[in-house]
């Protein structure tokens, strides 16, 4: 695995009070297509129990996967969903949509879950918004012989040593897919992903040892882009790791960015806030 950049997550705060850690870059797309994960994890309810009130977007794309606890989803499509421990949900908002995320009340345990958000290339921002999640099937997985566990969240993988697998979901922008990536103490896998440009990898659990320097070590927090183009090699420490995985190719087009609205001009962004000022979004039924 050949590290060619790497960030570390910062503590933020969205929604009506959520603690959240953050990894985004909306002025130099370096994760282009992809422009920001959060991730939510906290047993104290009071880092999450604000949720996310009715809010909107506008071109871009959602992508939220949860591993402990849940939300319900509710937006002014129709949709009204529990995501759930394992679910994945997919929005590609296009020209809007106004939707809330709020703790299901039965999860006692804590939360852990991320949302990534895609941009979306410039002739497809205004197009009708789309929906999509997991909760009728499961995920699927594959195994090898290592203590490695791929989870297939959106698009077509294949660990090696094991068959190919193929998530629900299969449409994010900029041919975007998503996996999460777990470890046994000492565990290994292999991705090959060169048909796509861009590889990044999130740890959110454990650390992974370096093939290339073995005495450097990766902790959970670090995000870091990986040369798509060589055989990514994956070790874990002594404890084990946890890592999403995100692959596409970039968009390259000029983003403007303003809280929940990314657009590639000002006017645009500008007609977006007048959009939703004016109620064109719509609004979620009671």
């Amino acid at each position: 695995m050949k590290v060619i950049s790497q960030f570390t997550a910062r503590p933020a705060m969205d929604g009506d009070g959520v603690n959240i850690s953050r990894v985004a870059d909306f002025m130099n797309t370096r994760f282009d297509p992809f422009l920001m994960l959060d991730e939510i994890k906290s047993d104290d309810a009071n880092d999450y129990i604000g949720g996310f009130p009715p809010h909107p977007h506008r071109g871009i794309e959602t992508f939220t996967y949860i591993r402990k606890g849940g939300f319900e989803h509710k937006d002014q499509l129709g949709n009204v969903k529990a995501i759930k421990a394992g679910d994945v949900q997919w929005m590609s908002t296009g020209s809007g949509v106004v939707h809330s995320e709020m703790p299901l009340a039965d999860a006692q345990d804590g939360l852990h879950g991320f949302q990534i958000w895609l941009n979306m290339p410039a002739k497809e921002k205004m197009r009708p918004a789309i929906y999509r999640d997991s909760t009728d099937e499961p995920l699927p997985e594959a195994y090898n012989d290592n203590g490695a566990q791929l989870r297939a969240l959106a698009g077509s993988w294949q660990l090696t040593g094991a068959e190919p697998i193929e998530a629900p979901i299969q449409q994010l922008a900029g041919r975007g897919k998503i996996a999460d990536l777990m470890l046994a103490p000492e565990g290994m896998a292999q991705l090959d992903l060169h048909e796509r440009e861009y590889v990044g990898l999130y740890l959110y659990q454990g650390e992974l040892h370096s093939q290339d320097i073995p005495e450097k070590a990766y902790q959970a927090g670090q995000y870091l882009i990986v040369d798509s183009q060589q055989l990514i090699t994956l070790k874990a420490g002594e404890n084990g790791a946890g890592a999403l995985v995100f692959a596409g190719e970039p968009i390259r087009e000029k983003i403007v960015h303003m809280g929940p609205f990314v657009m590639n001009s000002e006017q645009e962004i500008q007609q977006a806030i007048a959009d939703y000022q004016a109620g064109r979004f719509g609004s979620i039924k009671a």
